[in-house]
């Protein structure tokens, strides 16, 4: 009955707004608007608008039109010399060997026609994920799959001839991930098939575990040299990294390190504790790392704190499915998102809950021949792009109803939580959002104040 009853709850017992990680609703709207359908919502909300923890915007008497090229925006710092224009929305990290060959190629040909990027995951760069002609970043992990010696170690020399690839338009070093933070990647050995092991240079029949820390770097201002040294052989093109938030300290030991270097990455992706595609032990996924719209803001504050907040572009990740989960993640400083499960909504998943084994009845993450077929690359692609378009115009309508020019204009302070029946506090307040230099003082913010402290450039 074990086996039955996942089948039985989620689709013949859940509710519109019980099921986890996606609930109906949530599932039902990308599927929609993946297929060009009616995604309205008819008699009122079914949410309890009064409950503590519902989150909400405010809106203006005086609605405003978002400009079209708001839409993009530039990733490139001063040291960057091909700078990237990147989509609001883009595709978040997926490997080839946690999603099947036809997914990833139906994601690639997807992010051309919608004008986005499409993260490779650190499983590596592969035929794949240029089958479509799509913008790549290239995310390059602990395992260095793609670029690496026969011992493990990164090369150089692979990594350059790869990453000056036309279609690779940025290069995202991965320190850790939301759904398994401190743990490394996990491709379980029934995944692993004879073109996998070649590509990522692994034996057959063994589970895929990425080492925990990067043998590149060990310091923050190691990570950072690191950022120069792939920006310098991928031919000047933007460098960041992707992290889930856990210590403080750590990620602030990042800042001073920027700040005693000078030395600052185009970008970060923050990863937030509800990501999460693929295989994790379960007290990883439910128990460490920090929510992503937590993460967010304390990364902006920090950013904002020392100055450094305009010499870089920041994204996030954690499950991004509506224009108000959009909404929230800009006004609380991130430039732009990435999305994963909601683009595997667009291709067809089902929500299974099977993405750790190599059954997935859609074909998303199977990499069993007669099921990842049934997935119709060219006509799954037109879902991804639609989902794209469809989304952001949500977002633009959205942000016009909060009385915004443009999307910079969105703040913490236009967000709500209730905390209690009849009292909400702005995202704000709730989050201690800090002013401009306010990390380099004398009068540090007291919530920022003890780690900001323990915080050193030298060490994580």
């Amino acid at each position: 009955m074990r086996f039955v009853r996942p089948e039985i709850q989620r689709y013949f017992v859940a509710s519109n707004l019980s099921g986890r990680p996606f609930n109906r609703e949530e599932r039902s709207v990308v599927y929609q608007r993946a297929q060009n359908e009616r995604d309205t919502h008819p008699f009122g909300t079914e949410h309890d608008i009064s409950e503590s923890g519902y989150v909400y915007a405010q809106h203006s008497l005086q609605p405003q039109e978002i400009a079209a090229e708001d839409h993009r925006f530039r990733i490139g710092g001063k040291d960057c010399r091909q700078p990237y224009s990147a989509s609001r929305l883009n595709i978040s990290a997926m490997s080839y060997g946690a999603l099947s060959r036809n997914a990833i190629r139906a994601l690639n040909l997807g992010a051309k026609q919608a004008k986005m990027f499409h993260n490779t995951g650190e499983g590596g760069l592969t035929d794949h994920h240029l089958s479509g002609g799509g913008d790549i970043v290239w995310q390059i992990g602990t395992g260095y799959f793609g670029c690496r010696t026969p011992d493990g170690q990164f090369d150089p020399d692979v990594f350059a001839e790869k990453a000056r690839n036309d279609v690779v338009k940025m290069i995202e070093i991965k320190l850790s991930q939301g759904a398994k933070p401190s743990h490394g990647g996990l491709l379980p050995k029934e995944k692993i098939t004879e073109e996998i092991s070649h590509i990522r240079g692994i034996p057959m029949g063994k589970d895929c575990l990425s080492p925990v820390t990067h043998q590149a770097f060990s310091t923050p201002k190691g990570l950072l040299e690191f950022v120069v040294k792939l920006r310098e052989l991928s031919g000047g093109k933007p460098v960041g990294f992707k992290l889930a938030i856990g210590s403080r300290v750590e990620f602030m030991a990042i800042v001073k390190a920027m700040l005693n270097t000078g030395i600052v990455p185009d970008f970060i992706t923050v990863d937030g504790a509800e990501g999460g595609t693929g295989a994790a032990p379960l007290e990883f996924t439910n128990r460490l790392g920090t929510p992503s719209d937590e993460a967010l803001a304390f990364v902006h504050s920090c950013l904002v704190g020392t100055n450094l907040r305009g010499r870089l572009r920041l994204l996030v990740s954690g499950k991004v499915c509506s224009a108000f989960t959009i909404a929230k993640k800009v006004a609380l400083g991130a430039d732009g998102v990435n999305a994963a499960r909601s683009f595997m909504f667009s291709l067809g998943c089902i929500q299974a809950l099977r993405c750790n084994e190599n059954n997935c009845p859609t074909g998303v993450t199977s990499n069993v021949p007669a099921r990842y077929r049934a997935i119709d690359i060219k006509r799954k692609a037109e879902h991804v792009a639609n989902f794209h378009r469809n989304t952001l115009y949500a977002f633009k309508e959205l942000a016009g109803a909060m009385g915004v020019k443009q999307y910079s204009d969105l703040s913490p302070s236009m967000i709500y939580y209730r905390i209690s029946s009849g009292e909400s506090v702005t995202y704000a307040d709730l989050f201690h959002m800090i002013a401009p230099g306010a990390l380099l003082g004398n009068e540090i913010p007291e919530a920022y104040a003890k780690d900001w402290q323990q915080a050193s450039g030298d060490t994580f």
